[in-house]
């Protein structure tokens, strides 16, 4: 059996879906893609590839929640029997969500019911979580709330793990092998959807700067976390005489104390080595007054040196 399927989400774990959902027969009636940048879209430029219908917009539902009349009419064109969320960050209305006879799947990256939210992958980091996975759900009222179809774990975090490590190697290649299984078993008529439990239930909100901005007065492992979980975006940071630092490319060396808590122990080719409480962090990259680079660039050009001091935020 096959099923028409439309499919909304972005790059990469869309077009892998796609790709996969593709060559297994299925229908994929439409495909509905984010706009073109300063590049096209990777998902939009693959299903043009295909010969398929593309719709690309950001937004389908207005600020009270119902649907944008253009959106709703391009979709219900399509009359499909499924709607793939692949990594979709846009908010769907329910006219198009429960829709189809088998109305939505969608990828989380946690094992829901924990970490329900936006920014799931960062707080794992944040929190020293210790395995992680997907989840594949169907939408309803809540926030990531729904009945689950499938669930795929044994993802261990490393201690070098930031989230775009976490995302593009582990997660994301897990997440559309768990989407093609559920829609499998949807089409075969075998989803045995499991209702979420509250019992370990958690939600957290987006990682912005109130959480990014970090305090000295936190533990090196703590601060070695938030680091990561921020890397790629936003970008934990510290200050230095009233400039923004932010930090990547971190890694917790060493448990020495060789000064304050905050002083810039050396800087070599290897990075900046930063003193914290427990231990010093090797940064490898920062991004302050200009794009990102090299620590030991932005002290060359700046002339931050050993025994400076960076602060709180």
């Amino acid at each position: 059996m096959t099923m028409r399927i439309a499919l909304f989400g972005q790059a990469p774990v869309a077009v892998d879906c796609l790709d996969r959902l593709h060559a297994a027969g299925h229908e994929v009636v439409g495909v509905f893609a984010p706009p073109d940048g300063s590049r096209p879209d990777p998902l939009a430029a693959r299903a043009k590839e295909l010969g398929l219908t593309v719709v690309q917009r950001r937004f389908f539902r207005k600020k009270s929640g119902e649907p944008i009349p253009k959106a709703l009419e391009e979709y219900r064109a399509l009359d499909a029997e499924l709607n793939v969320l692949a990594s979709l960050t846009s908010f769907l209305p329910v006219e198009i969500t429960d829709a189809p006879r088998h109305k939505s799947i969608c990828f989380h990256p946690s094992l829901l019911p924990a970490y329900r939210g936006g920014n799931a992958m960062q707080w794992q980091i944040i929190d020293g979580a210790l395995e992680v996975g997907v989840s594949i759900f169907v939408p309803d009222e809540g926030v990531d709330t729904g009945p689950l179809v499938v669930q795929k774990g044994g993802v261990k975090l490393d201690a070098t793990d930031t989230t775009g490590t976490l995302f593009f190697k582990k997660l994301y290649p897990l997440g559309v092998e768990a989407l093609v299984e559920a829609v499998d078993l949807i089409d075969r008529d075998e989803a045995e959807l499991q209702v979420q439990s509250e019992n370990g239930a958690s939600f957290q909100g987006l990682v912005d700067d109130s959480v990014a901005a970090i305090s000295l007065a936190k533990s090196a492992a703590e601060i070695d976390r938030l680091v990561r979980g921020c890397d790629p975006q936003p970008g934990a940071f510290l200050q230095r005489t009233g400039q923004t630092i932010r930090l990547y490319d971190v890694k917790l060396v060493n448990t020495e104390s060789t000064g304050p808590v905050g002083s810039v122990v050396r800087i070599d080719e290897a990075g900046l080595l930063l003193q914290l409480d427990g231990g010093q962090l090797l940064v490898g990259r920062v991004r302050a007054d200009a794009g990102k680079e090299s620590s030991a660039d932005y002290a060359k050009r700046s002339g931050l040196t050993a025994g400076d001091l960076l602060t709180d935020a």
